[in-house]
């Protein structure tokens, strides 16, 4: 079996959740544009998207604190961005 290799990058967003929401928001906006030079170069390196989620030290289960229901509960599924 093939294993495939993935990029991890863990960065320190403080305590407040909706603090941490909007840097996270802001963040993929800025490294993942619609700068087509950009874009088309992670293209030629493979990379067709990109799957990332906001969790906390405490969560065991790896929720996405990016993606709440009407109740305010929060599922495991990796929000992601097609280049």
């Amino acid at each position: 079996m093939n294993k495939e290799y993935r990029l991890h990058i863990d960065i320190p967003l403080g305590i407040d959740e909706e603090k941490a929401v909007n840097t996270v928001q802001h963040l993929m906006q800025w490294c993942f544009n619609d700068d087509r030079h950009q874009v088309d170069k992670m293209k030629m390196h493979g990379i067709s998207c990109v799957n990332y989620r906001l969790g906390n030290d405490e969560d065991r289960q790896k929720s996405n604190y990016l993606t709440k229901n009407e109740n305010g509960h929060v599922n495991n599924k990796k929000s992601r961005i097609i280049l």
